[in-house]
């Protein structure tokens, strides 16, 4: 039963809209279980260059695929909450994170989409400010009347964890704000950091007492920042460079620039590599500057952030989800090195899709050890697609074959080229299976694309009965994002489905009302306690909002995001039940009104229609429906005139972009539509509307002029 459980992923500029979902919420899952190392344990399964470029990936998808951009969407999110070991402290002004740019072509399209939000031209100077990109811990400090008076960390963007006491001990970090004209309330924002030479010092410590070792300085600075007593804090080389603000009641300056000349009259340190650029040209010399300096800097930076100086125009451009739209981080190229291809596994996913898994001679690439590889699909290793942007047309792979890895983002592992001529003469072109490794063996088809010709993946067709594909839903089914049941991992469910107690969804949910036959608390590794502490996880998860329920059947191309919207859509499980299986039956205006949620298009429907047009898929939902209470989705909480409205903009918008109307609209609880339909309740016209305004009048939709919109969201 045992595959292999390395995350792969397939090639961005090969996916379909089908493709893109799935992918999407395979990196949500990834990003959701290293969140929980990553910003609450301080010990990452992965590097924090690897939990960066997952970000990066799953942005880029949705950049390509921006329809499926909603609001649970890891995207729109900043680190996880906090861990519950230290208070909670909620930020006035969200700590959000950064865009990266992993090319100088992203440089370059970052400043060409704030020169159209802005409307400048190519001859108006862009001035800005650009500072290495420090691996630290991101800290907010909040002065009162010039005291400091609380530090938190970034936790979930939104809330973190309060570090005060621990923060008082950094010699860096003034305890009174320097200066005569110091704003009253004042909120100081920057990275907590430990150099290179004070890493390897401690770990040395460390090690002598038997303790933990860190695996790199951010680690350190991380995990010595949260400890219960300061005194330990103190004990660590611990330093801080200021370069942002939160909430502040008078602005002291009116660029980025002046306010890091003002932190410094204060009394922070601030990066003295720091430098006001005034043209592309010299971003990237900056940039190319500091790649060359960054072995020899005393602490650890992984790019340079680029930022707009003038902060009148930062504040017009405003944020999209976590990430400023006036800031953007040039992360370094990622390192390559040469191994050998030592064998080719498949891991079969939750949906019978195939991905090959390369496995490797180990090599470090990027101060990682890299043993498994990600091979996309069948033509990717026949060397006819799949990724023909990395690797040469026309090379096929082959087990023996001596690669080239590279890291991307200097995080996923993937080939980027075969030597031939360290090819051995016995290797063999690799045929990808035909059939599905499960006990089954059932057939593998290649996926078709939505103009119906064959698509680059390949799939499993024994559904439910491949028994990978089962255990799989189950893991979604449990999962953080679904039924969060807490004890029952991957390793759990995998043990109950072999043992015969799992084999649907409804079956863990009457684990306990079983147990007078089972016995789990005579297992080995369980016990009456950790019985008892799964069997009320079990009980909190009997009543689930509707979106996580949705989620949780785990029906193809119905991620976070779609089984979201759907949930919004219909608003209770009788109205999304009811239309699900109007839909299986082919009822053309159930259909229709599908088709007209935000989001929700031809492939989730078909996908609809075949999950509930089968007898056994009505079956597991009817049981389980029996053993839950499915909560309605929520309401907007904003009272805005527009909350949980659907708008479309079109033609020219004379007082703004049409990405700042957007933003707007977003930001006032509105759900900004590409197209009009009857579910649309306003649409906003400027000059030059055509076929939307046509679209409008069809379904005698309110059709708003600029100047309207403007009065009706109180701007």
């Amino acid at each position: 039963m045992a595959k292999p459980r390395t995350k792969t992923r397939p090639a961005i500029d090969t996916l379909t809209k089908a493709q893109a979902k799935v992918e999407l919420k395979r990196l949500a899952l990834e990003i959701e279980n290293h969140d929980k190392y990553y910003y609450q344990e301080d010990a990452p399964k992965i590097s924090d260059a690897e939990y960066d470029a997952l970000r990066q990936r799953l942005n880029s998808i949705e950049a390509r695929f921006p329809e499926f951009v909603t609001s649970d969407s890891p995207s729109q999110k900043v680190g996880v909450q906090p861990s519950g070991r230290f208070a909670k402290v909620r930020h006035a002004v969200p700590m959000l994170s950064l865009e990266n740019a992993l090319a100088e072509q992203d440089v370059l399209d970052f400043i060409g989409r704030i020169r159209r939000f802005l409307k400048l031209g190519d001859d108006d100077n862009i001035a800005f400010s650009a500072e290495p990109k420090i691996d630290g811990l991101s800290m907010s400090l909040r002065y009162q009347g010039g005291e400091l008076v609380t530090a938190a960390t970034r936790g979930d963007g939104a809330v973190g964890e309060d570090v005060t006491a621990n923060i008082r001990t950094l010699e860096d970090v003034p305890k009174r704000l320097k200066g005569r004209n110091v704003p009253d309330i004042c909120e100081v924002r920057g990275e907590v950091y430990m150099t290179k030479q004070a890493f390897l010092a401690l770990n040395e410590r460390q090690k002598a007492a038997g303790e933990t070792i860190f695996a790199n300085p951010r680690n350190s600075a991380a995990g010595s920042l949260r400890q219960k007593d300061p005194s330990i804090t103190a004990s660590r080389p611990l330093g801080f460079f200021a370069y942002a603000w939160g909430q502040m009641s008078d602005m002291p300056e009116n660029t980025q620039s002046g306010m890091i000349k003002w932190f410094e009259r204060c009394g922070f340190k601030t990066n003295p590599l720091t430098r006001l650029c005034h043209s592309v040209e010299q971003l990237l010399a900056f940039h190319r500057q500091i790649e060359t300096q960054r072995s020899h800097l005393d602490y650890d930076i992984d790019g340079v952030v680029y930022k707009i100086d003038r902060i009148d125009w930062q504040e017009r451009l405003g944020f999209v989800s976590r990430t400023p739209r006036w800031a953007i981080a040039h992360k370094f190229p990622a390192e390559r090195a040469m191994t050998v291809l030592r064998d080719i596994e498949i891991q079969v996913g939750r949906t019978g899709s195939f991905t090959p898994v390369g496995k490797l001679e180990p090599i470090g690439v990027g101060g990682v050890i890299v043993q498994n590889v990600t091979l996309h699909n069948e033509d990717y290793i026949r060397g006819i697609g799949g990724n023909g942007e990395q690797l040469r047309e026309g090379r096929d792979i082959r087990i023996g074959d001596t690669v080239i890895v590279q890291r991307a983002g200097d995080v996923i592992p993937q080939v980027v080229d075969v030597v031939l001529d360290k090819r051995p003469k016995d290797a063999k072109p690799y045929h990808f299976p035909k059939k599905c490794p499960c006990p089954l063996h059932t057939d593998v088809v290649r996926e078709e694309t939505a103009t119906g010709e064959e698509g680059a993946r390949a799939r499993c067709t024994g559904e439910f009965a491949c028994p990978y594909q089962t255990i799989e839903h189950l893991k979604l089914f449990a999962s953080r994002r679904a039924f969060d049941i807490d004890g029952l991992g991957e390793k759990q469910i995998e043990f109950f489905f072999e043992k015969g107690w799992v084999r649907e969804p409804a079956d863990i949910v009457t684990l306990e009302a079983r147990n007078a036959k089972l016995k789990l608390e005579e297992i080995e590794g369980y016990g009456q306690t950790s019985v008892r502490n799964l069997f009320e996880a079990i009980r909190r998860r009997r009543e689930i909002p509707l979106e996580r329920f949705i989620y949780a059947l785990g029906m193809r191309h119905v991620g976070e995001t779609t089984a979201l919207a759907l949930a919004r859509g219909y608003g209770s499980w009788e109205a999304f039940h009811d239309a699900c299986l109007r839909v299986a039956k082919g009822d053309e205006e159930t259909i229709a009104e599908m088709d007209a949620l935000d989001q929700i298009g031809d492939t989730v429907i078909k996908s609809v229609a075949a999950y509930f047009g089968e007898s056994h898929n009505r079956g597991i939902v009817e049981r389980l429906t029996r053993e839950v209470t499915i909560l309605d989705a929520e309401k907007p909480k904003s009272n805005s005139a527009v909350a949980g409205k659907t708008v479309v903009f079109t033609g020219a918008l004379e007082k703004m972009t049409r990405d700042e109307a957007k933003a707007m609209a977003e930001r006032l609880g509105a759900k900004v539509s590409g197209s009009v339909s009857k579910k649309t309740d306003y649409v906003v016209a400027g000059p030059g509307a055509g076929s939307k305004l046509a679209e409008a009048k069809k379904h005698d939709v309110a059709v708003l002029t600029e100047d309207e919109w403007l009065k009706l969201v109180g701007a």
